[in-house]
């Protein structure tokens, strides 16, 4: 019986602490054989493998938990700690700000370093933004180490099937938080929006990405995020305080560098780079006119106009009265007046097209951007009533166009698609 003593006391002394398998493995104290990105022993044995540490320190005052099989586990491997023990690294930030968006797959820098960092800060002790993140990371690591293979083979990964179930157990714990919207409930959705509408541009379902779109600048408008006009000279401050400004992340996703569009660059001979210079329409051959030549230049003007209405959203922001908000009003329309002849000069550039020739995908972006971009600057301070049926119409268009976009790209995908049509529609959004 001594004996039996010694035995057991050896194989516990044997059981080392693994510190660098899977989180999952570690919980369970077990050995990890750390296979990428899912070990094989949980998924071999049913488990759900939550995946190894990354540079996301995502804590939470509650231990978060993982839905697999219709059973509810605890994810005892998240100990909770205080956020204020905890630390944002530039690292982190800039790693979420990569994930935003397809384009940087191309070198693009988003410039959205404070939404990472807002997101990431509130991801400590809110459980669906944690979950939105986990999703992105795992959905967009999938894409950049399989590729833009079919739909269908996409989804036979276990990386894009984790990040499907962090999606859908971040949407559920965000429509739990919403049956109680208060100021903490609608920043936990703006957040996860912007999370969201990113996670929909990897998986290329670009109807469901519209719909983010247009429900989070729903949310922004219907509870005031900046003040507005509810009559001639009646001004109502801005309902809640510090929301996340969602139409400026939006902008940026598409106002960011279009590699696929714009210009290309030469390299004069004492080594020096320059931009190629944009041939307008008139200056073309016949046989060479389409769209995709003419795309950089369309594309430079509506860049322009994004700039313009993120500096417009700025002042707005800062109005503290009637009298400095209507200074604005002229601004707001000649916003509008942009826009709409910039839409102008793109059905002109059509007409210079020939007819066999289809829209590329990277125009019918823009044309997503342009309408974007006229629904942000028709809200801007107006609350009155009479806004919203205009605001559905174009709603209604910019969700079509998404459909539209996402049943071509899923056209590319079914049939695995050309190696132009993929990296177009990776580099234009």
């Amino acid at each position: 019986m001594a004996g039996g003593v010694v035995v057991r006391r050896r194989n516990v002394h044997c059981k080392t602490k693994t510190k660098t398998g899977c989180a999952t493995c570690r919980a369970r104290k077990i050995k990890c054989d750390e296979n990428r990105p899912f070990c094989r022993k949980c998924v071999n044995t049913g488990r759900t493998c939550d995946g190894y540490e990354v540079t996301f320190r995502n804590f939470t005052s509650q231990p978060i938990t993982s839905v697999h099989g219709g059973k509810i586990k605890s994810d005892a491997c998240l100990q909770p700690i205080r956020p204020t023990l905890t630390e944002i690294t530039p690292q982190d930030i800039d790693l979420l700000n990569r994930y935003f968006s397809t384009k940087t797959m191309f070198d693009v820098n988003l410039g959205c370093d404070e939404e990472a960092r807002q997101i990431l800060q509130a991801s400590l002790t809110d459980p669906p933004i944690r979950h939105a993140v986990l999703s992105l990371r795992a959905l967009r690591e999938d894409l950049e180490t399989f590729g833009d293979g079919p739909a269908s083979v996409a989804q036979q990964n276990p990386s894009y099937q984790h990040g499907v179930q962090q999606y859908s157990m971040a949407l559920g714990g965000l429509a739990s938080n919403l049956s109680s919207l208060g100021s903490k409930g609608l920043k936990s959705a703006l957040l996860c929006c912007q999370i969201f509408i990113s996670i929909e541009q990897v998986r290329k379902n670009y109807a469901a990405m519209a719909q983010h779109i247009i429900q989070g600048l729903r949310i922004m408008h219907e509870h005031r995020a900046r003040p507005g006009f509810v009559a001639a000279n009646k001004l109502v401050p801005a309902h809640h305080d510090h929301l996340p400004f969602l139409d400026v992340f939006i902008i940026k996703l598409f106002a960011a560098p279009c590699k696929f569009a714009d210009p290309p660059t030469t390299v004069d001979g004492n080594g020096t780079t320059l931009s190629a210079r944009v041939i307008l329409p008139c200056e073309q051959p016949v046989k060479a006119r389409n769209l995709r030549t003419i795309a950089p230049d369309i594309r430079t003007g509506l860049t322009r106009i994004a700039a313009s209405t993120l500096e417009f959203l700025d002042k707005v922001s800062q109005v503290d009265a009637a009298e400095v908000a209507l200074r604005l009003l002229p601004e707001k329309a000649a916003l509008l007046t942009s826009l709409e002849s910039w839409l102008t000069d793109l059905e002109l550039a059509q007409t210079k097209t020939r007819p066999s020739v289809s829209e590329p995908i990277s125009v019918s972006f823009l044309r997503l951007f342009h309408l974007i971009l006229k629904i942000v600057v028709l809200g801007a301070l107006n609350s009155s009533p009479d806004l919203y049926a205009e605001l559905q119409t174009e709603n209604d268009r910019l969700q079509e166009i998404a459909n539209n976009v996402g049943e071509r790209v899923r056209t590319y995908r079914t049939s695995n698609g050309t190696s132009d049509g993929g990296r177009e529609e990776r580099a234009t959004l």
